[in-house]
């Protein structure tokens, strides 16, 4: 559903039932008091409904339908609209169209980069906001996505404090991560590239160590060499990819 009816005038529901099932628009019903869904693109609402909805059309009589169709084939546009991305092992991510939600998803891994690039071609005039942590991972996706985009592409890092919520002391789940997507899409950040992002420091010691040490706890038995711990800092590799290589350079 694109279009949602929300009024407590029985006219207006009236006309504007009339007038889209005319045109086979399919429609939601909806009370004054009732929440707007994330995917409802355009609210019909009456003059003396008190309705908050950043894109509505009065329905005064049956001509609302051109400007109906003026904003569903996409001649009115957000103003600022953001992909947002909460970057780890799989990145939750967001559409958020002038503070509003409009779509959500759930990547599979950090280089699953092509929804991103879908939702660009479907909102052209969008841009990336991405959290600053997570790093590997992070570096991972902008490493796919600098492959689409090229490295001169600008997106904006978000400073992620606080952005995942705690439920019950558990701060990770596939809710979570599309709830800190969506609280990165609607805060401030810090213009840069994605070049510019990706000039990483050599991993310290400690992190290669840190890196082994998971290994271990992951695969049950297998420690990775530092050459491979190496490439996992530095986001060329997953600690799956680099087990399973390690593994199959020890048959």
């Amino acid at each position: 559903m694109r279009v949602a009816i929300v009024t407590g005038d029985a006219r207006v529901y009236y006309i504007a039932t009339k007038v889209l099932k005319e045109y086979r628009i399919p429609f939601l019903s909806l009370r004054v008091d009732e929440g707007i869904p994330y995917d409802i693109e355009v609210v019909l609402t009456g003059e003396r409904d008190n309705v908050d909805f950043p894109f509505k059309v009065i329905v005064r009589d049956e001509n609302f339908i051109d400007e109906l169709l003026t904003k569903l084939e996409g001649r009115e546009r957000f103003k600022n609209i953001f992909i947002a991305i909460d970057p780890g092992k799989r990145p939750g991510l967001s559409v958020v169209a002038d503070g509003r939600v409009i779509e959500i998803h759930r990547l599979g891994s950090p280089r699953e980069v092509d929804v991103i690039v879908e939702l660009l071609e479907k909102y052209p005039s969008a841009r990336i906001k991405i959290g600053h942590g997570a790093k590997r991972h992070r570096t991972m996706m902008l490493k796919a996505l600098a492959e689409v985009l090229g490295y001169d592409y600008p997106v904006i890092v978000v400073n992620e404090f606080r952005t995942t919520p705690k439920v019950g002391g558990i701060e990770s789940s596939s809710v979570l991560d599309i709830v800190a997507s969506i609280n990165i899409g609607l805060r401030q950040g810090r213009e840069t590239t994605i070049g510019e992002l990706l000039e990483i420091k050599e991993p310290t010691k400690r992190e290669i160590e840190d890196i082994k040490r998971r290994s271990r706890e992951l695969s049950g038995n297998i420690t990775i060499p530092s050459s491979l711990a190496r490439e996992v800092a530095l986001g060329n590799l997953t600690l799956e990819e680099a087990i399973e290589l390690h593994r199959r350079r020890s048959r």
